[in-house]
């Protein structure tokens, strides 16, 4: 998914989760199925996959035999770590510049005193290959 940002809605949220959580292509029913909880109609499913498609939220994966006609499964096109970098990306741009926004979260973020050392040497690593990259 080449897009920054994603404003998804509540309900196509809880979709997301869903699919997220599911790891594996789900049709329409089974997401009807495995939400008993949801805050959705079952008879508006058909608009929240549009729309989260429309998003390229997810995708059409495949087709699967339901009943005597045949349904288009989907899956989620990003991962939730990157949806939850698409907001924390979004909100930080709106208070200051990206440089600054990304100073400051990544330092609050690491200010936890349960990260251990194995977290921080993949950090470091991140960041290393980050700049030599950007020399390249």
């Amino acid at each position: 998914m080449g897009k920054d940002t994603l404003d998804l809605t509540k309900n196509e949220l809880e979709i997301m989760s869903l699919m997220w959580t599911q790891h594996k292509p789900l049709s329409r029913s089974e997401i009807i199925d495995l939400s008993p909880e949801r805050s959705w109609k079952a008879s508006s499913i058909h608009i929240l996959l549009n729309q989260l498609l429309e998003k390229e939220a997810i995708v059409v994966d495949g087709y699967v035999k339901t009943g005597k006609n045949y349904g288009r499964t989907y899956s989620a096109a990003i991962t939730p770590e990157e949806y939850q970098a698409m907001q924390i990306k979004q909100g930080a741009a709106f208070f200051q510049s990206k440089s600054a926004a990304l100073t400051s979260l990544v330092s609050e973020l690491i200010k936890d005193e349960d990260i251990d050392d194995e977290t921080l040497d993949r950090l470091e690593a991140i960041l290393r290959e980050k700049r030599r990259n950007a020399k390249l």
